[in-house]
């Protein structure tokens, strides 16, 4: 059977969804997508629920397979690093790296999204549908059982193969846990923690009312808010806060004034510039965080989880959709290897990227505590402030946790997060012991032994948690 001939059926048409069926197309595979939502080029369904995407070098990378980059550079914004904001209105700004080239990007989920349905629809090879839920998956039969919401009709579509995009609350993966045919494993843990949505608009003027090109933080310690720009001079404000626990929680959050007095106490300088919120925080759903993980993501050569339907993360690195983006890379690569044999390219492709994303999910749940208390504890701004002189005195000697994650798109990121995390353990430590002093000059000369007293660090530690199995 040749690939031209081969029938791929792929549930959901968010953001994953959308790039695979563009890229399979490309490939001369048949593509039939079935989206339960309403087609978003036709109706507004954000619900202020599209946390703004942080796109950088590892979605960059599915772009460009796709051949997409230019477009989908006109719809970013360049956020160069954190604006950290304190409860008396002062902000210093924490950039992401000391190389000048590297930074992350604010893009709108929606504009990103109707992009690649447009061009994945201008494909002669596929085929979306709308308004249709999938019920079930009879994954041993390569056989999906859908509903269409308008005409209540129940149907069934069968395919070489299935491949489930279909996000955090995936049917396929809900099929493949209640089928009980092979052995499942999945997990499921929320924070204690939720976000709201809410606004900045945009100036009288049409410009922007705080620092555009920053990605905005006011920590607090338990919870925090975020801002990231949108083309149209507004920023989408996150608001991560517990349900139940501190003085202010969403539940006790339940009359005007209790939301004017807790921004009022806590973000003071937000409060100024955001004169829709006390309708906004009431219009707008509480919605949970959490990770998703699960093993093994297909069944034979017939069926395979991608993107949140497979490992779901909470948003603290930015990398939920970049991970789910380079998932579509992945699986290309392995199609190069074994074109056509379906079992090979499953249990290859998660053979190499399981462990990846077990790695993402977890330095996503370290980056909620970063973000919301350590971005403004002295020894963290002390170490970011190295970090920077070191990435930009010696950008191919030294690159930051964050830089290895999030712009080195070549390694992985179990090893990213591996060699990130003794980094950090080597620094904090020989600032803690007095080993690196507190005044330097940043120059190469004066830098290079604090270099080299990091290197050697780190690889101890390395070599210590490779003994030990870790």
């Amino acid at each position: 059977m040749t690939k031209q001939k081969q029938d791929i059926l792929i549930i959901g048409a968010g953001l994953c969804g959308s790039l695979l069926a563009l890229r399979l197309a490309q490939r001369g595979y048949t593509v039939t997508v079935y989206e339960m939502r309403p087609d978003l080029r036709k109706v507004d369904i954000s619900a202020g629920r599209s946390i703004n995407l942080a796109f950088s070098d590892r979605g960059n990378k599915a772009i460009k397979l796709v051949g997409l980059e230019e477009k989908v550079k006109a719809l970013c914004i360049p956020m160069h690093g954190r604006m950290i904001h304190d409860k008396q209105g002062n902000s210093f700004q924490s950039n992401y790296s000391g190389r000048a080239h590297e930074y992350i990007n604010s893009i709108s989920r929606e504009d990103l999204n109707c992009l690649l349905l447009d061009e994945a629809e201008a494909q002669q090879n596929v085929t979306f549908h709308f308004n249709t839920k999938c019920l079930s998956v009879d994954f041993e039969n390569t056989i999906a059982h859908f509903k269409q919401y308008h005409s209540k009709e129940e149907f069934t579509i069968n395919a070489n193969c299935i491949i489930a995009t279909d996000g955090a609350g995936s049917a396929m993966r809900k099929s493949y846990y209640l089928g009980k045919k092979f052995l499942f494993s999945f997990s499921q843990n929320y924070l204690t923690h939720g976000y709201k949505e809410l606004t900045i608009p945009a100036a009288a003027t049409g410009g922007y009312k705080i620092h555009k090109n920053a990605l905005h933080i006011w920590p607090r310690g338990s919870f925090m808010l975020i801002a990231l720009p949108n083309l149209d001079g507004s920023f989408t404000v996150t608001l991560f806060l517990s349900y139940t626990e501190g003085a202010f929680n969403f539940n006790n959050l339940d009359r005007k004034a209790n939301v004017l007095k807790f921004f009022k106490a806590e973000f003071p300088d937000a409060l100024e510039v955001m004169p829709n919120l006390a309708e906004e925080f009431f219009e707008n759903p509480t919605a949970p965080l959490g990770t998703i993980k699960c093993s093994p993501w297909h069944y034979k050569g017939n069926t395979l989880l991608m993107g949140d339907a497979a490992h779901a993360i909470v948003p603290f690195y930015g990398q939920g959709m970049n991970a789910s983006f380079e998932d579509v890379v992945e699986l290309d690569t392995v199609l190069d290897t074994f074109e056509s044999n379906w079992e090979n390219i499953f249990s290859t492709y998660e053979k190499r990227r399981k462990k990846d994303t077990d790695a993402i999910a977890d330095l996503a749940l370290d980056n909620f505590h970063e973000m919301k208390a350590h971005v403004a504890n002295p020894i963290f701004k002390e170490k970011r402030k190295l970090e920077m002189a070191l990435e930009r005195l010696f950008p191919s000697r030294y690159h930051s946790k964050y830089a290895l994650v999030t712009f080195n798109e070549a390694i992985g990121y179990e090893k990213a997060m591996l060699k990130g995390r003794a980094q950090d353990k080597a620094i904090l430590n020989l600032i803690a012991d007095g080993l690196i002093p507190s005044q330097y000059e940043e120059t190469i000369e004066a830098l290079e032994p604090i270099l080299q007293n990091i290197i050697g660090t780190t690889e101890a530690i390395l070599e210590d948690d490779r003994i030990a199995g870790l």
